[in-house]
Parts: C-alpha cells; structure tokens; sequence
C-alpha cells in the first residue's frame, strides 16, 4: 500500500508533545498514514530520548544516546524539526507550520504555550479548522488544574492503585505506563472525531484531555461498582472481583491463568478435572453462587491443578473450550509463534545499518492497513526538509532561521 491510498493520507500532524501520552497518540495517527512533524527542542530533543539503558545499538558496536528503547516505542513514521519556540522567530515559524496544519498536539502545562502565541485562540485564528489537542495531568480547568502531573500520579489519585496489588498488600502502580497510554488511544480516538466535524463543517475545535479523566474513565467495571452498588473495591491479587474462578494457580513447574467467564466453561472445566458434579452443584453452578463461595472453589481448583505440568494442563484446558494461558516473561512474548504468524515485531534499517525493531500496530485494516516508513528520528532530522515540505522557505529564509538560533538539526 502506498501512503496516498492510506486512511490518513493528506493529514497533517504538528506534534510539540513529549514522553508518552501525545507521542502515543501521534504515533496512532502516523501509523495510519499522516504527515506527523514532531516539534524538539534543538539539543536534548524529546525527554524520553534520554531514558535508558537500553539504546539503540550500532552496527560498530556502540550505541546511539539519541534513540532509548523507551523513545522508540512511541515515535515512528515522524518527522523531527528542531525548533526553539522560546525565541521569536521559532515561534513564529511554529505558527506559520500550524496554518497549514490540520491537528496540533501539546502537552505543555495549563497556559505554557500563550507565551510564545501558540495557544489554541491564537492558532484558531489562524486557521479555523485545525483540531488542537491538549494533554495535561490534570485538564484546563478544576481544582487541579495548574499542578504538574505523571501517569503515576493519575493511577494513584484515579484509584487504579487502590484496587491493584496483593489482597492485604500495598498499593503497586501498572507494570507500564497505563494512564499515559490510555489516555493516548482517547487523545487519537477524540483527534479523529474532530477531523471528521472539520470536514463536514470546515469548523476545528480545542480537546481537554486530563491523565486523571482517563485513569477515571479507565476504570470501568471497578468504578461502576462504587456508583451503582457502592462498592469500594479492594486489592485482590490476580482474582476477579466478580468472575470466579478467574486468576493465577500454581502448577507444578509454575503458574498458569485459568480464566472461566461463564456457567458452561465452568462445567467443562470440572468435567476436565474429573469433578464434573461440582458443576451442578448449587453452591457452584451459577456465576453468582462462584463469587459467594469463591474460597471453597478456588481452593478445590488449586487442588486439582497443583501436581500439573502447566503447558500440558493449558492445551487440555483449551481443547475443552477453557481460557487458559502462561504468564510469560517478555523473552517468552517475542518468542512465541503468534508474534511470527500476526507480524507483530516490524523493524527498520537505518542508513547507518543500525537495525530498529518496533512493534506493531495491532489491529489488521483489510484496505488501509497500518505502514511503517520510517524509524524514529534523531532531534531535528529532518527540519530544513519537514519545513519546507509544508512552507515555500527558501534556504537564504532556512539559513537566517538557524543563524537566529530558532532551528537546529542537520542540513537535510
């Protein structure tokens, strides 16, 4: 497929985020074929550049400092344009590059960009229809609005620790960044909603995305429980708050998931067993009677697991229509034969000959499918060329422009 037959050809990105949140969202919109310009500061570029070990291996042995593991997973198919939007004339060329825009991401705090005009009124009068993202800990507005803010703040305040972790243990945030990346797929859901209206009605519009709104949002059955039955809900380990049996048990060389969503996979879960009464017995028979009398069944289930060999007791389980599963290891994820079947670890090759593994976009688009064009790219790459791909700049304009300081990067 060739990126004008894309479902995002034509769009243009100016992306001035960094770390995870609006990366992840405008990662979303460049796999599916828009022009993202990625707006670094000359010199350290995007923070996460510089959040390793690991980085990005060289050929000669060495490794490139610009490109950590942590930055690769967020920024393909982009553009980098090293431009000071602290100076005037920076800015200014910032402002000129969102008249032609039709999507700006920021994820500066409340009011940081109307220093430099770059704020949402600024820029709508400008153009009318560009559709202005703004990514913040906290949102626009409320109480919170002028504190700083990290995904691991919001899986705190938002209560996604309070039900995460050990039953009687402490609070544990999410072994990745899940109020950041979530908050991603809404900014890029929320995006292509204010594309669309753009089109019908040539009219842009301003979107408030808040971590904490995510993390809330995020919680979904957990928070429905408080507002519905109020029911605060604790830790508890790897078990269902509602959904039993359904968590980790021990086998004997490890622990696999047995994860039973319904009455009919319970029954063959007990047939599997060599219990199959205890599938018609009241106490068990129905999703309701399983979480009241949770300890006796899961304590049976343990029993019957325990002196199992745990991928052998996994193929049985799934013959007979139960979900189960390994827990694995990273190492075990990239080497399992789904990732080689579904595509799922892509990989660039740089001109340096420097290898890039990325992983890929999941979903599978039968007639615009997701494509991988280019791999991340070291601050301001591609300025002279990603700002004259959107403006008519000549090199004596490119020149003075780096001669005042307001761009930076390579001479491409």
């Amino acid at each position: 497929m060739t990126l004008t037959t894309a479902a995002l050809a034509g769009v243009r990105v100016l992306d001035l985020s960094r770390v995870l949140a609006g990366p992840w969202a405008t990662q979303v919109l460049a796999d599916l074929g828009a022009d993202v310009l990625k707006v670094e500061h000359p010199g350290r570029g995007d923070d996460t550049r510089a959040w390793g070990p690991p980085f990005l291996a060289l050929p000669d042995g060495g490794e490139d400092r610009e490109i950590s593991a942590y930055y690769v997973s967020c920024n393909r198919n982009k553009r980098s344009l090293a431009i000071d939007i602290a100076r005037p004339e920076g800015a200014e060329l910032v402002r000129r590059l969102a008249a032609e825009a039709d999507v700006f991401v920021e994820n500066f705090k409340v009011g940081g960009l109307a220093r430099y005009g770059l704020d949402y009124a600024t820029l709508r009068s400008l153009n009318s229809r560009l559709v202005y993202c703004s990514i913040t800990g906290f949102g626009q507005t409320g109480p919170y609005a002028d504190r700083p803010g990290y995904d691991f703040v919001a899986q705190g305040m938002g209560g996604f620790m309070s039900v995460t972790g050990e039953e009687g243990g402490g609070p544990l945030r999410a072994g990745v960044a899940m109020a950041d990346l979530s908050t991603g797929m809404y900014a890029a859901v929320s995006i292509l909603a204010g594309l669309r209206h753009a089109e019908r009605t040539g009219e842009g519009q301003h979107i408030d995305l808040s971590l904490l709104d995510t993390q809330i949002a995020m919680m979904a059955n957990q928070g429905s429980s408080w507002l519905v039955g109020g029911i605060n809900p604790g830790r508890l380990g790897n078990r269902h708050p509602t959904v039993v049996p359904y968590r980790t048990f021990r086998v004997a060389d490890g622990e696999i998931i047995i994860a039973v969503g319904n009455d009919s996979q319970f029954r063959a879960l007990c047939g599997l067993l060599g219990c199959p009464e205890v599938g018609t017995d009241p106490r068990f028979a129905t999703a309701a009677a399983r979480q009241i009398n949770r300890d006796a069944i899961e304590a049976l289930v343990q029993d019957k697991v325990a002196g199992e060999t745990g991928l052998a007791l996994i193929d049985r389980l799934v013959a007979a229509n139960v979900p189960a599963g390994p827990v694995n290891s990273l190492r075990d994820v990239f080497a399992d034969p789904f990732v080689e079947a579904r595509d799922t670890v892509q990989a660039f090759t740089r001109e340096d000959g420097a290898s890039v593994p990325t992983v890929a976009f999941p979903a599978k688009l039968s007639k615009t499918p997701a494509t991988y064009r280019s791999p991340p790219p070291r601050v301001g790459e591609q300025t002279r060329d990603g700002i004259r791909s959107w403006l008519s700049l000549s090199d004596d304009a490119l020149d003075a422009l780096a001669a005042s300081g307001a761009i930076g990067g390579g001479t491409s």
